[in-house]
This record gives structure tokens, sequence and C-alpha cells, in this order.
């Protein structure tokens, strides 16, 4: 029997509401990390928050950041771990794109390169142009590569802020 390989995930993160007895969006990221690390995800590393402006009807500014985890789960594996933390955290998945949640996990990036199925796509369609997602994904991944444009992480960042 052969070992489980170890992948590697750019995660973002965010939150707009308050949890009851977790606290403010931040207050929320934080314990949204530890429970990467409940799941058995070794978290390599942290951005810091940040706020930002909402997309969408969502009027809630949101708090956002990056982290890479690494375990042995492979795409499809990891977004049904990392949904089944959102709804832990209150998340509902019906109604209206882009309202307010508590909790946000987007897979951005991964060791594996490019991962596309019906309900994954990898890199994150959208993820090059937010700044949400790449200022704090560049704290912490400014040399991993999006295996599309073939940019860095940082690379990806400086012409979104030359685009802002």
């Amino acid at each position: 029997m052969t070992e489980a390989s170890t992948h590697r995930y750019l995660i973002a993160l965010g939150s707009n509401r308050r949890l009851p007895g977790v606290g403010n969006p931040r207050a929320v990221l934080d314990a949204a990390v530890a429970a990467l690390a409940e799941e058995g995800w070794q978290v390599e590393a942290v951005s810091r928050w940040i706020d930002s402006r909402p997309l969408g009807p969502s009027l809630r500014r949101y708090a956002n950041g990056a982290a890479l985890i690494a375990g042995d789960l492979d795409p499809p594996e990891t977004l049904e771990s990392l949904k089944a933390i959102e709804q832990a955290f209150g998340r509902e998945r019906r109604g209206q794109r882009w309202r307010s949640r508590t909790l946000d996990l987007d897979i951005v990036l991964w060791s594996g390169g490019a991962w596309h199925s019906p309900e994954l796509a990898i890199p994150h369609p959208a993820f090059r142009e937010r700044d949400f997602v790449l200022r704090p994904a560049a704290q912490i991944a400014p040399h991993w590569h999006d295996p599309v444009t073939r940019l860095t992480v940082r690379q990806l960042w400086r012409r979104a802020e030359r685009r802002a």
C-alpha cells in the first residue's frame, strides 16, 4: 500500500457577519483557522486579516484573509471538508448569491496545479481580479504560481493593484 500524498492548498477566508458565541467577523476567521486544524489540516501559514467592500447586494464590509493548509485529501474531498466547516459556522447556501455570510472558505490554488469538475474549479475562477484574495495570499504564498497564467501570486496582486 502506498502512503497518501500530501497536498497543499491556498484557501481564501471571508466573513461579514457576527457569529453568536464567537464574535465579530475577524473572530470568526480566527475560529475558522482553528476549525481547519481541528479537522486535521496542517495550517502552515495565515495572513493578516484585511477589511474589504462587499461584492453584490450585501452592505456589510468583509474581513478577509488567506491560509496555506496541507493534508492528504484530494480537491473534491477538500471542498467537502471546507463546506462542512462553513456549515458548522452557520453558512447557508440558498437564496441570493453574494449575500452576507458568517464564513466563506474558497480553494484558490493547490499544489497539484489545475482541477476542473462540475463542482469545483482550481484555480478559483475569479481570484485574479480580487484584491481581497490576492493581497492576503501574497503575504503567505507570494511565489505560488497560477497554473493558467504562470504568474506568481505576487505578480497577479501587483497587476490587480495597478488596475485599481
